[in-house]
């Protein structure tokens, strides 16, 4: 059902944050570090890499499929719907529905400023906001959703790097570590 995201396979850079102390909770979420999303979300990971390409931008994958457990864990952490999907709804990354990412210069590698570092939960992170972030970063968010939603994704308001597939709540169930058979929990 889900299909894994690899290097060579798909041209990105990967750091799966939850595997490692570098997210907000502070602890790893994830026993292991992989990248799982649909089909068909897959395919317009793989369109939205060939916008980015000839732009001189890479995308960096921060965050796919989350297994259910995983999404209860940030829940338990921060209960804070404007930012973490209550785990009874569901979320689209427990579905393999939904991406975070960020974009990279192709030439340097160098990740470009977006204005608020990733999972910072705060209303900064919001599309749209100019009070507080330069305009590079303003910018660099525009760029960004241009690319995702020229590709096929719907986005979230409230954080600039989510991007998901649309009506996925009603088109897809939620699945655990284990239903999903991605050993990441």
């Amino acid at each position: 059902m889900l299909q894994e995201i690899t290097a060579p396979d798909y041209d990105v850079d990967f750091d799966v944050v939850y595997a490692t102390d570098r997210n907000f909770t502070g602890t790893p979420v994830y026993q292991r570090a992989a990248f799982y999303l649909l089909p068909e979300a897959a395919a317009l990971l793989r369109r939205a890499i060939a916008i980015a390409a000839p732009l001189g931008y890479r995308l960096k994958l921060l965050d796919g499929f989350r297994p259910s457990e995983a999404q209860w864990k940030l829940w338990n952490h921060t209960p804070d719907p404007e930012f973490i999907a209550d785990p009874r709804r569901g979320s689209p990354h427990s579905m393999g529905a939904a991406v975070d990412l960020t974009l990279l210069d192709a030439a340097s590698g160098v990740e470009l400023d977006m204005g608020t570092p990733f999972d910072d939960l705060r209303p900064l992170s919001h599309h749209g906001v100019t009070d507080g972030i330069s305009a590079e970063a303003q910018k660099n968010r525009v760029i960004l959703m241009g690319i995702m939603t020229s590709a096929g994704f719907d986005f979230f308001r409230n954080e600039w790097w989510h991007y998901q597939l649309f009506n996925a709540r009603a088109r897809y169930p939620v699945l655990t570590d284990a239903a999903a058979g991605t050993r990441m929990m």
